[in-house]
């Protein structure tokens, strides 16, 4: 089989029209490696993707013009061994509704020439949760950049419930957060939130290590003090004093915990089961041979049970039962910010971001080898605005993996935000239909888009949107594929409408009918200017000063600012300050909105610059008024006023 057959076989588009309009044809090189980094997977005769069936409604499956009928067919339960049901077909077959309950299964295949193969089928809801509400707001936050009298130095839990009581009391649903996904402990100056050790598990300095029953106390308080004062987090200051601490916490707590809390530690572990037992020897095994997990001893380059039972019996199990400990505190403590959020009436409680993918050497990639390619980085193809495209520096998954694993990985990362949120977001939500891979050491335009099965991972999202009663929400900004929208509202996937970028050829800001019922929509996002930034044109000027072009001129930026001005006008509303926009939003139809924390303290810098890394302070300013002023920082008055058509009663 030829390069080209191979990369068609693995659905990876070796040909495609790039954000210039220029076609680009993959390197022969590149697209080798493309190749060899996805899982091998045999051209298929019989059928060419997952099934999906949609409860409620029959489905049809059409077998491939090169089958040799008939074909027999045989539905298997993930976790059984027997079939639950079986029969002979000729050219389809024709499913009918509510045949088996919501699931993943195995359909397993087998024509007349004895030619055979499988593919996951999947029962999914109709449609993803909707929601059990009209239209409500959220208060967007970085929750690493709260002060607080208490805190040591960023934002954490305990401050999380001080947020959702004032977002309560402002009237909002909820609080809608960065991602909170596992980082690495040992490089915490490595803080991007989007750049994740695993996405299955929680970072671990957004614990409130005060609030662990069992802590004795003893901290620097002098070092405290320093890092509760510094303009900036100090992740590395802060990672030294919390990690000393849970060390502290973890060792009385072996000594003398309650019967209790042993119980819920030991529910905790059973609710986990394999995954958090992974992640943990994952954890001591990085720290004992340090590099990457591709550099270890071969035995450990690949998660094996009975290995990782070997370790927990040695000299590492107060590690590995340490890892554990730390992620069961950070999960009580955030299930207790959800419960807060539940007990004060909020609908959506918390607000989760997804990201796109993670560290090729970190926990997900170690143990999901098939699904994840720790060889491809995921990135963007050239465009106007950046011409030699963009690596992000991150493993993603890949369609041939997931559909061998039945599309668990998926489901284990959706599952692991959605515990505890009434929505979550998910960052490039196009990666669910193709994503642009790149090799390492490769030039960002020398990647290709690799296809993935969307129908299928629409229905694995809504199962578990459904069990979890969490809405999603799809990061669906800029150039998508013709019809990708209407796919995602589908399957009930809602949109995410920036305002800054909802503007007509003319540079015209549209009206509130531009904006649908299904959607979140902001003013802003964290990789885009603050509303005081953008108005003062703080936000040019910085990136001039990096020597980024800000892709707007001056004159761009008077022209927008009028732009908005009449838009507003067009509602009746005569100001242009942020309440001004809040009540503009507060129209649309969209049933959520989020306004920015950092835009109602009247903060300029915004939290991220994309295409730098140590040029900017990214993921590390903090607000500058601590969480115990906001209420009188903040006009209340103000922007309940703004708001007053989606708020809540307030409890």
């Amino acid at each position: 089989m030829d390069l080209y057959k191979k990369a068609q076989n693995l659905g990876i588009l070796t040909e495609f029209i790039d954000g210039q309009g220029e076609q680009r044809i993959t390197d022969e090189t590149a697209l080798k490696i493309i190749i060899d980094a996805l899982p091998l997977r045999e051209p298929r005769r019989l059928i060419e993707q997952a099934v999906v069936i949609r409860s409620g409604q029959p489905a049809r499956t059409i077998f491939s013009e090169t089958a040799r009928l008939p074909v027999r067919w045989t539905v298997e339960a993930v976790d059984s061994d027997g079939p639950i049901a079986e029969g002979v077909s000729y050219r389809n077959v024709l499913w009918q509704a509510d045949l088996w309950p919501l699931g993943t299964y195995r359909l397993r295949l087998a024509d007349a020439d004895g030619k055979s193969e499988e593919v996951p089928l999947i029962v999914a809801p109709p449609r993803a949760f909707g929601g059990d509400f009209d239209r409500g707001w959220l208060l967007a936050v970085q929750l690493y950049g709260i002060r607080s009298a208490r805190n040591w130095g960023m934002g954490d839990f305990t401050d999380l419930k001080g947020l959702i009581a004032l977002a309560a009391s402002l009237g909002a649903d909820g609080v809608g957060l960065n991602p909170l996904h596992a980082l690495f402990d040992d490089r915490p100056g490595d803080c991007s939130p989007y750049s994740p050790n695993s996405r299955l598990f929680l970072n671990a300095l957004y614990i409130d290590v005060d609030d662990i029953p069992e802590y004795p106390g003893g901290a620097d308080e002098e070092a405290i003090t320093r890092l509760r004062q510094s303009s900036l987090v100090d992740y590395v200051g802060v990672a030294a004093q919390k990690w000393r601490a849970l060390r502290s916490a973890f060792a009385a707590f072996s000594e003398r915990a309650s019967a209790e809390r042993r119980k819920d530690f030991d529910a905790f572990r059973a609710e986990q089961r394999l995954l958090l037992a992974r992640f943990a020897c994952f954890e001591a095994l990085r720290h004992r041979f340090e590099g990457p997990w591709w550099e270890w001893p071969r035995e450990w380059q690949r998660p094996d049970a009975t290995k990782c039972a070997e370790l927990r019996a040695g000299p590492d199990r107060s590690e590995i039962e340490f890892v554990e400990f730390v992620q069961w505190t950070a999960d009580r403590q955030l299930r207790s910010c959800k419960a807060l959020a539940e007990n004060l009436g909020m609908k959506v409680g918390l607000y989760l971001d997804v990201a796109v993918g993670v560290q090729a050497d970190g926990f997900d990639a170690w143990n999901e080898q098939e699904a994840i390619s720790r060889f491809l980085g995921v990135g963007a193809p050239p465009d106007p605005l950046n011409v030699l495209g963009q690596n992000w520096g991150l493993a993603g998954f890949n369609a041939a993996g997931l559909e061998i694993k039945n599309f668990a990985p998926f489901r284990d990362m959706l599952r692991a935000s959605m515990r505890y949120a009434g929505a979550i977001r998910l960052d490039h939500v196009l990666g669910l239909k193709r994503l642009y891979l790149v090799p390492h050491g490769f030039p960002a335009k020398n990647g290709a888009y690799v296809q993935m099965p969307l129908d299928a991972l629409f229905a694995a999202t809504a199962l578990e949107s459904v069990a979890h009663r969490c809405v999603v929400i799809g990061e669906d900004l800029g150039t998508v594929p013709e019809g990708f929208r209407e796919q995602m509202a589908d399957w009930g996937i809602w949109s995410y409408q920036v305002v800054m970028f909802e503007r007509d050829e003319g540079g015209r800001f549209r009206g509130i009918d531009n904006y649908k019922s299904d959607a979140l929509v902001t003013f802003n996002t964290h990789d885009l200017s603050t509303y005081a930034g953008w108005r003062s044109f703080s936000d040019l000027k910085l990136k001039r000063s990096l020597g980024i072009d800000p892709g707007e001129s001056d004159e761009a930026r008077w022209h927008a600012l009028g732009m908005l001005d009449e838009v507003l006008r067009q509602y009746g509303i005569n100001d242009h300050d942020l309440y001004s926009v809040a009540g503009f939003l507060a129209r649309t139809k969209s049933r959520l909105m989020a306004i920015s924390l950092e835009d109602l303290l009247d903060v300029t810098d915004q939290p991220n610059i994309p295409g730098t890394v140590n040029e900017h302070p990214n993921w590390r300013r903090r607000l500058p008024v601590p969480l115990e002023a906001f209420s009188g920082t903040i006009d209340v008055t103000a922007l309940k006023a703004a708001t007053q058509e989606r708020a809540r009663a307030a409890p």
